[in-house]
């Protein structure tokens, strides 16, 4: 059996944030390319998000851009997965449907937001759930947290797969609830 641990586990928030882009888990693999939260090939995040705030799109644009925007729109980024133990051969599986039964750390929500009061919307980057019981254990408890705190929850479509008109009209609708 091996741990795998969150890639961007040291990645740290500004305070002031307001707004918190909710997603599964990075694996801290040889594998996994992503240089930043939804860095993979295949994620358009970097795409989508900028274009809610009528910017262009940053997939392409280092780090540093991508930072400098998230400082400029109060933007925070964590994960509710921390760890993962999979068998050997399978560090480099991290579907949500295989994840789901190989959590060992889950995110402690509470704490999260007591270090980031100014909160107010928090966005989760997928809004189906079938085969993964545990994930969506885990969003309904962060639900009713934020509920009780006054937080917006809000689901997005996935950014995973493609970008289109359709799908950057959603995430716009949603992000102005």
């Amino acid at each position: 059996m091996i741990t795998i641990k969150h890639k961007f586990r040291n990645f740290r928030n500004q305070p002031d944030i307001e707004t918190l882009i909710l997603g599964t888990f990075n694996p801290d693999t040889p594998g996994n390319k992503a240089e930043f939260f939804y860095g993979r090939g295949k994620n358009y995040l970097w795409n989508i998000l900028p274009k809610v705030f009528s910017q262009p799109g940053l997939k392409t644009s280092t780090n540093t851009e991508k930072i400098d925007f998230i400082v400029k729109n109060k933007i925070g980024f964590t994960d509710i997965i921390r760890e993962l133990i999979v068998e050997s051969g399978f560090e480099n599986k991290y579907a949500d449907d295989f994840i789901d039964n190989k959590v060992s750390k889950w995110i402690d929500f509470e704490l999260f937001l007591s270090d980031f009061p100014k909160i107010n919307k928090v966005f989760f980057t997928r809004k189906t759930f079938t085969d993964i019981p545990k994930i969506k254990k885990q969003i309904d408890q962060i639900k009713q947290i934020c509920q009780s705190k006054n937080i917006g929850f809000f689901t997005l479509p996935t950014p995973s797969r493609f970008e289109n008109q359709a799908k950057i009209h959603e995430w716009k609708a949603i992000f102005n609830q």
